[in-house]
């Protein structure tokens, strides 16, 4: 019982605190667009199914009070998620956090309204807001000693952190390439996701006739494609060199594919937003699950002592 009050009570003063930067940012967005409290007022009526409704203090604070609890609620579950591990990193896994409401509030937003909400708000402040949120929300949660932070220095020190995750992420954006390729072909235009996002770095394309599908633009995107890889690589090679040293690896492994399924849709949502439907949700999921699985197989070969790992820490675990 007392674990439970341990995780309750920091959970939902981190949603809390995490539903007050959200509000307080979008404060200033609509004072910034000349248009204050215009965001309770959108969402409001999108709940109520009315696109008329003017913000008042009523509105205002029914829509605060769904918030908070909302808020609260994610809160104690992202508490309960850190109390399963030992050690996590702050920034990194706030920004997990930060991304699962980007998702939440995207794919809510959709199903109980039927609107695109987060294109109403703007991909690029819904994002920002829910980043913020969530690395404040990890931050307090650490400060209140829920799970201890994690020293990536000490897995850094070892160099198989950076050969390994070289090689996973190297290997994972060829086969995402790959993926793509396959795409584009069946579907008759061959290169044009990479030649969509070189347009659009490159090229300033704002527009799907602004996009230029050759092999130059698609050459000068290929190194910006593997920049972004392996990075991501080598972060699951240090996390595979803790996960050795801490038995939960599951929720890591789960929460960081998440992440790396939202940084994808939400990157392509605030450079690019027109892309969207032309590259098609499913078509960068799937992308995303192949690269996932391509680091994890590899770091799971290279790292035979999670099996024993998850295995010991399965055994020690009260029924």
């Amino acid at each position: 019982m007392e674990e439970k009050k341990n995780v309750l009570v920091p959970g939902a003063i981190a949603g809390l605190i995490g539903a007050g930067v959200v509000a307080v940012w979008f404060l200033l967005v609509d004072l910034a667009a000349g248009d204050p409290f215009r965001t309770p007022a959108m969402i409001g009526g999108a709940l109520m199914g009315r696109e008329d409704l003017q913000a008042s203090p009523g509105l205002i604070a029914i829509f605060s009070v769904v918030h908070f609890l909302a808020f609260a609620a994610v809160g104690v579950g992202a508490a309960w998620a850190l109390s399963q591990l030992e050690r996590s990193p702050n920034v990194l896994m706030g920004m997990v956090l930060g991304f699962v409401l980007f998702n939440g509030v995207f794919f809510g937003s959709a199903a109980v309204t039927g609107i695109d909400v987060v294109g109403q708000l703007g991909w690029v402040e819904v994002l920002v807001g829910n980043l913020l949120a969530g690395i404040v929300m990890v931050s307090f949660l650490h400060q209140a000693g829920v799970t201890k932070r994690v020293d990536w220095s000490e897995a850094l020190k070892e160099g198989t952190v950076l050969r390994e995750g070289l090689i996973a992420g190297i290997a994972s954006g060829f086969l995402v390439a790959t993926w793509f390729l396959v795409v584009d072909t069946i579907q008759g235009r061959p290169f044009f996701t990479p030649s969509a996002l070189g347009s659009v770095l490159f090229l300033g394309a704002t527009d799907l006739n602004q996009v230029e599908v050759s092999m130059w633009v698609t050459a000068a995107y290929t190194p910006v494609h593997y920049a972004i890889f392996i990075p991501i690589g080598i972060l699951a090679a240090a996390v595979a060199q803790q996960a050795e040293r801490q038995p939960p690896v599951l929720i890591g492994a789960m929460l960081l594919f998440v992440a790396f399924e939202a940084f994808f849709l939400g990157l392509i949502a605030v450079v690019a937003e027109f892309l969207l439907g032309p590259l098609a949700w499913w078509n960068i999921a799937i992308g995303n699950l192949v690269a996932v699985l391509t680091i994890a197989g590899y770091l799971w070969r290279k790292h035979p002592k999670l099996a024993k790992v998850i295995a010991s820490d399965r055994l020690e675990r009260p029924a």
